[in-house]
């Protein structure tokens, strides 16, 4: 099992809809809206690495609203 937890930055007032959208992936356990230099923090598990590389790149990337995204797995 491999869990992440990804910081984003959404375009400005998505923040929430990012959230609930997240929220409906089966990889995503918990999402929150944070203030500071993010917008969201999201804890991700996956079954393995290439899971994790998949999901962040075929799903997380290809919403538009999401401008930047930084990834720490945790160990």
């Amino acid at each position: 099992m491999v869990t992440a937890f990804i910081l984003m930055v959404t375009a400005a007032g998505k923040e929430r809809e990012v959230m609930e959208k997240l929220l409906t992936y089966p990889e995503v356990k918990e999402a929150y809206v944070v203030y500071g230099e993010y917008d969201l923090v999201v804890k991700v598990e996956t079954d393995t690495l290439k899971d994790l590389d998949h999901f962040i790149t075929e799903k997380i990337r290809k919403m538009p609203e999401i401008q930047m995204t930084s990834t720490m797995i945790a160990i």
